[in-house]
């Protein structure tokens, strides 16, 4: 039998900094790719693996090579832990799918199998902030996240409130004045609600990614501005 406190010290000893159980009710609807993705399980274990705000604070307009390294060293070690999670759980007789921490399946919607944000948040992590980001309350949005999907009969924690209040500094930051700076409680209708999407995407891809020493579609300045996780 795999019990939710083992699961949870499990993911810590493999290195998880956050590891949280949604009810995967609580996601219905959920875009996925592909559009069945969730049927067989019933719940999802999401972990997170912090950035050290170190590396973060070097960020105030354009993104670092050093920010570049660790982003992807960080959604290596999340592979890892989450595969090692998924053979634990399969051995005991029930379900898994470890769903990759950073992979872009749908390059017309800019979608993963998944959305790690939404689990995450379904899953009690934190909140999704003006910048669609998840917001914990350790971190802040200094983290990168990853989804295993189970049938495993697993206690869901409980969800966070949004925090983010009146606050702006993502707004202010964003390279691509793509955050609109809206508010809800829970989260917004469309991506499009929150974001100028398309403003940000073509801001990582088309100047970022093409930077020699970047080469990826990443930013990291909304992460670098927001004050929770921040350091003091």
């Amino acid at each position: 039998m795999v019990s939710t406190l083992e699961i949870k010290q499990r993911a810590i000893e493999l290195g998880a900094d956050l590891v949280g159980i949604a009810d995967l009710q609580r996601v219905e609807g959920l875009p996925t790719v592909p559009q069945k993705l969730m049927e067989p399980y019933t719940h999802a274990v999401v972990i997170a693996v912090a950035i050290s705000p170190d590396v973060l604070e070097q960020i105030t307009t354009e993104p670092t090579p050093l920010y570049l390294h660790h982003y992807l060293a960080a959604n290596i070690l999340l592979d890892d832990i989450n595969l090692r999670l998924q053979r634990e759980i399969m051995r005991a007789g029930f379900r898994a799918l470890a769903v990759p921490a950073s992979q872009i399946v749908d390059k017309g919607n800019w979608m993963g199998h998944i959305s790690h944000k939404a689990t995450a948040k379904a899953a009690g992590l934190g909140w999704q902030g003006k910048s669609l980001l998840l917001v914990t309350p350790k971190y802040g949005p200094r983290v990168r996240l990853a989804t295993l999907l189970t049938n495993a009969p697993l206690e869901p924690d409980s969800m966070l409130a949004n925090r983010c209040g009146t606050c702006q500094r993502c707004h202010d930051a964003c390279p691509a004045a793509a955050i609109k700076g809206g508010s809800w409680e829970d989260h917004p209708q469309t991506r499009e609600d929150a974001l100028y999407f398309s403003r940000c995407v073509e801001k990582v891809n088309e100047d970022f990614a093409k930077r020699p020493e970047i080469g990826k579609p990443i930013c990291g300045v909304c992460i670098s501005a927001c004050p929770w996780g921040k350091p003091k």
